[in-house]
């Protein structure tokens, strides 16, 4: 079974689907006239100056950004960078980049869908995403592709967003401060529990609080490692685009990496960073306190900006100064070590930042996988998926997921194939909402 699975998991992350991706993303932001790299300035204004919200939703514009980069500031940030690191040379960074550049076009779309096509559940909680713009934008002839996604989005997330993120924790508070895994199970069990049922206000609530402190925490330890190695900067900054184009030699452990390497590595793992094109996203923007779907999607692809050229940057930036490569390790192994170099205890950093980054990401994937329910079985199915959900925790913590992890990143690919398609189909749309947008002089 694990061989066909891997199989399966090649072809789905194999070079179509990050064409797909990458290519999806290139062509709403030429359609777009490249508005979303433009219009930066002005989604950090809407951002800050409309943080309660005007209009219909249930949480602020500010708390549904937050709520989605709880689920995708996560260890993609400080293993996932390091991992493309070690794999395909520092020249991944720069191509992790150019994915985020295009992959907020995608974010954008797909938050401007989310709002426009989003229902009420009937407990009168907003509900939206790839599955809802399939439905009601798109002809009957397409609907599947909405029940596809559902039911994807909600098996997929007890993988790569529960049992894989509490068994991570656990084995870094095992290795470091000799706590026993199961404890770190319950302990999680108890602390996601309290939060998800409470629903989307709660989690909203707990994520603006907790993704702001985290990330510019993160982000200020990185830039004290940067400040204390200035410069080297400029240097770190040519080894990465010198690589990108040309390769990586080998050094030391580090068995060096070719152009389509860094290619590879930097375009799958910036993707599985900031989710763009994924169709996650839109879900908790589509609870948004918004009549502007333009406005909600300029905030959303802020996501993508904050996630990849800020937070994965300062890893990769700290990685490649401290130059750890050569030591042949990878992973947030990889990134702890740089840390470690710079610093005396650099490397709770990482210890502490891996299970924050965790813990935001179980709360963020949980209202993914029940507005996934919701659309499958109505809000009959919310108690059961949030028990489930909570009962997954300490599971993870102590069995092998090698398979677990394989499926779950399987199913991820396949969420991602129903709404490229939709966001394809409804591109004109799209288009059009925008030209309306800022033909009436808003921004």
């Amino acid at each position: 079974m694990t061989e066909i699975i891997q199989s399966v998991n090649a072809i789905a992350w194999g070079p179509v689907m990050l064409v797909l991706l990458l290519g999806t993303g290139i062509y709403l932001s030429v359609g777009l006239r490249f508005a979303t790299v433009r219009k930066i300035p002005v989604a950090l204004g809407l951002l800050l100056g409309g943080r309660k919200g005007k209009g219909e939703g249930d949480i602020s514009p500010f708390a549904a950004l937050m709520t989605s980069l709880s689920a995708t500031i996560g260890t993609g940030n400080i293993a996932g960078v390091a991992t493309a690191i070690a794999l395909g040379g520092p020249g991944a960074l720069l191509w992790m980049w150019i994915t985020a550049l295009v992959g907020m076009a995608t974010k954008y779309a797909e938050a401007v869908c989310a709002v426009r096509f989003r229902e009420t559940d009937s407990n009168g909680n907003f509900s939206g995403g790839p599955m809802y713009y399939i439905r009601n934008g798109l002809h009957r002839r397409w609907h599947w592709l909405g029940y596809a996604f559902a039911i994807f989005g909600s098996l997929a997330g007890f993988g790569i967003a529960n049992t894989v993120q509490s068994n991570s924790v656990s084995e870094i508070l095992r290795d470091s401060f000799s706590v026993p895994p199961l404890a770190t199970g319950f302990v999680l069990m108890v602390l996601v529990g309290a939060v998800i049922l409470g629903g989307i206000r709660r989690i909203s609530t707990v994520a603006s609080w907790l993704v702001p402190f985290m990330a510019l925490s993160y982000i200020l330890m990185s830039l004290v490692v940067l400040a204390v190695n200035l410069e080297h900067i400029p240097h770190a900054i040519a080894v990465i685009v010198d690589s990108a184009f040309n390769g990586s030699a080998a050094a030391g452990g580090f068995a060096g990496a070719t152009v389509m390497a860094a290619l590879r590595f930097g375009v799958a793992r910036g993707i599985f960073s900031n989710e763009a094109g994924l169709g996650s996203a839109p879900i908790a923007h589509a609870a948004a306190r918004t009549n502007e779907p333009v406005e909600q999607g300029m905030i959303a692809m802020l996501g993508t900006f904050i996630d990849t050229l800020v937070v994965c940057t300062m890893t990769g930036l700290v990685i490649v100064i401290m130059d750890v490569l050569p030591s042949g390790e990878s992973g947030a192994v990889l990134t702890s070590m740089a840390f470690a170099n710079a610093f005396p205890g650099g490397e709770y950093v990482v210890t502490i930042g891996l299970c924050l980054f965790a813990f935001t990401t179980m709360i963020g994937w949980s209202f993914y996988g029940e507005r996934c329910v919701v659309y499958l079985a109505g809000t009959r199915g919310i108690l059961p998926f949030r028990l489930a959900w909570v009962v997954a925790i300490p599971v993870g913590t102590v069995i092998q997921l090698d398979l677990v992890w394989l499926i779950a990143d399987t199913l991820n690919a396949f969420m991602a194939i129903p709404n490229l398609i939709a966001l394809l189909l409804l591109s004109p749309l799209v288009f059009k909402l925008s030209r309306e947008y800022f033909s009436r002089g808003k921004q």
